[in-house]
């Protein structure tokens, strides 16, 4: 049994068996130590004398996170922008047309498609992208909702129970977002999205705030953020940088496709953040990045050819921009890899 695990049962002989399945298993060393804390967890519950009603709750949010990664795991090499809008629009509605356009020009450029697998601008979306092209994420109501003809019964379909876990995997699996004007939904997918872009909770992606041709639905929603809360300090002018308004498709899958121009991805490194990019920055880029960016740097941005040891063999043909990031202004960052995108 290995010892030095300290998240452990109050039982050592559980403990013992735990270490025996996992052995039994040949669960590689890379992977062992989580499989062996989520077995301890599931036990703990019996330890902690769990009610029925939390073990039913932590059963059924286990097994739908596990159909769920299984579905998306076959796809994880594509990108994917999530679209989220009314679902009472009509299919001829100019909202739907807009979101049967914008879904068909992603597709056009390697993408897929996930909507929450409802009608209206969500069934008009998965219209467009076709349903080789598409997720669905259904909420099972008692009264609503069935998913739409163009996603029901694909194996990309994945029926959820608990609205946090559909909301998890909204954007979890999203190298983009695209809202459409909705209702309270709609305002709640715009306000989470981009909250946990600002405290860090998500990773920088591009959010489009798509309208109708000459629509002010998002404008007159900017308008509350920048007269209010910027006005007000509750949020920086920064972070409405986190978003772009739009009335026109072409705009829309630019902003989302400018986004990757050069930035690929990014992840932590201990305090530091990489951002993997395409191509390198010159000296003289590299500089100006970093003098026009110090107000969110705590040193010196370093640029390296391939990953760091603690990526392992992660994306190995891409450069790193190691960024010493102050993990506060976001939307600082957000402009911060837009100059990277101009290289």
């Amino acid at each position: 049994m290995t010892n030095e695990r300290r998240y452990q049962l109050q039982s050592e002989e559980a403990n013992r068996q735990i270490e025996s399945v996992l052995d039994g298993l040949q669960v590689p060393v890379e992977t062992r130590n989580y499989y062996a804390q989520m077995l301890t967890t599931v036990l703990k519950l019996f330890e902690d004398e769990a009610e029925i009603g939390d073990l039913k709750i932590a059963n059924a949010a286990l097994k739908e996170l596990r159909y769920a990664f299984k579905v998306f795991g076959a796809y994880r090499g594509t990108m994917k922008v999530t679209v989220f809008g009314s679902a009472r629009a009509e299919p001829e509605a100019p909202i739907s047309v807009q979101a049967r356009s914008f879904a068909g020009k992603m597709v056009e450029n390697g993408w897929m498609v996930i909507t929450g697998a409802g009608g209206g601008v969500m069934q008009a979306a998965q219209e467009g992208a076709g349903r080789e092209r598409s997720f669905g994420l259904n909420i099972r109501l008692p009264f609503e909702q069935e998913a739409n003809p163009w996603i029901a019964d694909d194996p990309k379909l994945i029926n959820f129970k608990y609205f946090f876990l559909r909301k998890l995997f909204f954007l979890k699996e999203a190298d983009a977002v695209c809202l459409f004007p909705g209702g309270f939904g709609t305002f709640d997918e715009a306000f989470e999205v981009l909250t946990l872009i600002q405290t860090g909770k998500t990773p920088v992606i591009p959010v489009v705030l798509l309208d109708v041709p000459g629509g002010n639905y998002w404008r007159t929603w900017e308008r509350l953020t920048r007269e209010q809360m910027v006005e007000r300090g509750l949020i920086a002018p920064a972070d409405t940088r986190l978003f772009r308004i739009t009335d026109a498709v072409e705009q829309a899958a630019a902003e989302i496709l400018g986004f990757y121009r050069n930035f690929h991805s990014s992840r932590y490194v201990g305090d530091d953040l990489i951002l993997r990019v395409r191509r390198p920055l010159a000296a003289g880029a590299l500089s100006a990045l970093q003098a026009e960016h110090v107000d969110i740097l705590k040193g010196p941005v370093d640029q390296l050819e391939g990953p760091l040891p603690a990526e392992g063999n992660e994306w190995p043909g891409l450069w790193r921009l190691v960024i010493p990031f102050n993990q506060a202004q976001y939307g600082r960052l957000r402009e911060l890899i837009n100059a990277i995108n101009l290289v």
